[in-house]
């Protein structure tokens, strides 16, 4: 049958319009499949199809076993192990590229093809070579490693179980969840080291614990009831183990565990009953801790707060500049917290916050297939001295702190409220959010405020500047003042007398009239001594204005220094000289620049005391003035 002309053009126009069509081109009639060269002849072991005889064999191990008088049903536990040793050195080469999820997976849990993937992968990853897979391949092979398959001994699982977490959590981030506590089972059921775990948060979390516990106890001591005495079980006996403070020390006739920690001891700490008196003596107190504070144990005390608590107030810009004053304060709201507990709550602060440590059975390996072929020997283990393990009869028990483990944000909303009110006592520029507080917290951290900041101030240090450019004048003003006061008998007695040297005090360069030789005051208790006082004065002789200053002679290269007045009120400058005149004149009297009025005053009113024996001017109403009674006195010694 042929076709004419017109029937080829219709059928070429058919053929463009199917062409044309978008519904018709993505029918399944029409593949876009593309088609290579393949190999005719395949090995059997690649074949989807094909099965080797070893998993055959495998399925063959039977959930029921034989025995006498009657068989028994293996658990899914038991199954699994015993088809794990069976398969323990298999190797294939069948890559599965499908998914398979179950809840606990096994070999059972997979078809034929699953399974055939699975260890084709395994091979891969024992090789090193780990690929993201199905998530429960991972699980499975997990179980085998805990469950000895695939290891030469304990330690090796233990490095071969935290080398395929730390590589294939990158693909499951959420194995985390149970890998890490199948780490600590791993290392306490087969008593290795538990530096092993030395990241482990579990045993990072114990030791701060421990530690705000250890710091706590002085303050607290009960607390030791409720952290550290643990009841244990022995053959449905029930053994009391009391260890009252774990960190204290542990005697020697303990049990030792697989790693050598001995355990079980009772050992109080020392100091611990000693500190309740002074703790609750210390109530009235302005600060539940003393000042001036103790800043080694206040350290010790405020780091571990710190590392449980959610605001790092170590961390604080107010502890960079104030460390002193945050770290006490901070240390006695918390131990006012621990005596606030212990009063008014159930339970004390430490144990509110963290919980309290109980002894509870405990299940090994749980959350995965684990199977244990012969019962575990009696064994004691120390994780750390506030985390125990102990068995028997293939019965473990566990004993712990049981709570949040996890810093604490009602600690640290504590440690944030001290930061921010003390910042505002402080007036610290860097404020810090204000924030609701229980009245009783607010009170107790305004009264530690109160009570450093009064502390501080009365204790605060006192600037003292020293000028040692005029110890020399005040030792030859004391000298002269010495030897003035000396009686006729003393100056009799003396076998040599030397003058000392009056203090020498630089003045302006123009010349001033010389005072004549001043006069004692008309005191009676300075009768005896007015002669002296009156031979010791000697005539001011300005110098030339060539003439070099010295301390020799008058008139002379050595001679007095310009401008001072020596004698009895040598120490008087030429300044001080002319106010002196200036207020027994009534003019207005003025003190040289760079000098105030009121050190001037004191000056002149220090260096005429050993003379007149008081104050001669003091500052009234119209300013200074010189006292109405030694007016007389003063113009005696001036010579006015």
């Amino acid at each position: 049958m042929g076709f004419g002309i017109d029937g080829v053009h219709d059928v070429r126009e058919l053929i463009e319009r199917i062409n044309a069509s978008e519904r018709l081109r993505g029918s399944s009639h029409f593949s876009s499949a593309v088609y290579r060269n393949e190999p005719i002849i395949t090995r059997g072991r690649q074949m989807a199809s094909y099965l080797p005889e070893r998993y055959r064999e495998m399925r063959k191990i039977s959930r029921w076993q034989e025995g006498s008088p009657r068989g028994r049903w293996l658990s899914d536990a038991e199954l699994f192990y015993r088809q794990a040793r069976f398969m323990e050195d298999f190797e294939d080469d069948c890559p599965y590229h499908g998914d398979f999820t179950a809840y606990y997976p096994t070999y059972t849990s997979m078809s034929d093809r699953q399974l055939r993937g699975y260890f084709t992968w395994r091979t891969a990853v024992r090789r090193g070579d780990v690929q993201e897979a199905p998530l429960s391949f991972a699980y499975v092979y997990l179980y085998e490693l805990i469950n000895g398959i695939g290891t030469k001994d304990a330690l090796d699982g233990f490095h071969k179980l935290e080398d395929f977490w730390q590589t294939y959590r990158a693909f499951a981030p959420g194995i985390d969840r149970y890998v890490r506590t199948w780490l600590r089972d791993y290392v306490v059921y087969h008593g290795l080291d538990p530096t092993l775990l030395g990241d482990s948060a579990d045993i990072a979390f114990d030791r701060a614990l421990l530690g705000l516990v250890t710091q706590s106890a002085p303050f607290d001591p009960e607390i030791l009831e409720s952290i550290d005495i643990i009841a244990v079980s022995e053959d449905d006996v029930a053994e009391e183990i009391s260890t009252e403070a774990p960190w204290a020390g542990i005697a020697s006739a303990a049990p030792s565990n697989a790693a050598g920690s001995p355990l079980g001891t009772s050992v109080r700490q020392p100091g611990a009953a000693e500190h309740t008196g002074r703790t609750r003596g210390r109530r009235d107190r302005a600060s539940a801790l003393p000042l001036p504070p103790d800043t080694a144990h206040e350290t010790e005390l405020l780091a571990a707060i710190d590392m449980l608590s959610s605001y790092r107030v170590r961390l604080s810009r107010l502890y960079k500049d104030e460390p002193d004053a945050l770290r006490h304060v901070a240390c006695a709201v918390y131990v006012r917290l621990l005596a606030y507990y212990r009063r008014h709550r159930k339970n004390g602060f430490v144990e509110t916050l963290f919980g309290e440590e109980l002894n509870m059975s405990y299940t090994m390996f749980a959350n995965a297939v684990f199977f244990e072929p012969q019962p575990h020997q009696p064994t004691d283990y120390q994780l750390d001295p506030i985390h125990w393990y102990r068995c028997r009869n293939s019965q473990w028990r566990c004993f712990r702190v049981c709570g949040t483990r996890e810093k604490s944000p009602v600690l640290g909303k504590i440690m944030r409220a001290v930061d921010r009110k003390l910042r505002d006592a402080l007036d610290y520029p860097h404020k810090l959010k204000d924030q609701q507080l229980p009245k009783y917290l607010d009170s107790m951290i305004e009264k530690e405020i109160l009570a450093w900041t009064t502390w501080a101030a009365e204790h605060a240090a006192r600037k003292v500047e020293i000028d040692l450019s005029q110890l020399a004048g005040i030792r030859s003003a004391a000298a002269w003042a010495r030897d003035a006061l000396l009686t006729e008998e003393e100056r009799e007695d003396a076998d040599e007398t030397v003058q000392p040297e009056a203090p020498q005090v630089a003045v302006p360069a123009a010349p001033v009239v010389p005072p004549a030789a001043p006069v004692a005051p008309k005191s009676a208790g300075r009768k005896k001594q007015e002669r002296s006082v009156q031979e010791a004065v000697s005539c001011y002789i300005p110098p030339a204005d060539d003439m070099e200053v010295s301390a020799e002679g008058p008139g002379s290269a050595n001679g007095p220094a310009a401008g001072l007045v020596t004698g009895p009120i040598a120490a008087l400058t030429a300044p001080e000289h002319a106010y002196l005149e200036a207020l027994l004149a009534g003019c207005p009297a003025t003190a040289p620049t760079g000098v105030s009025e009121d050190m001037l005053v004191d000056k002149i009113n220090e260096k005429l005391f050993d003379l007149i024996g008081d104050t001669v001017i003091e500052f009234g109403a119209d300013g200074p003035r010189i006292i109405e009674d030694y007016e007389d006195d003063v113009r005696e010694v001036l010579a006015v």
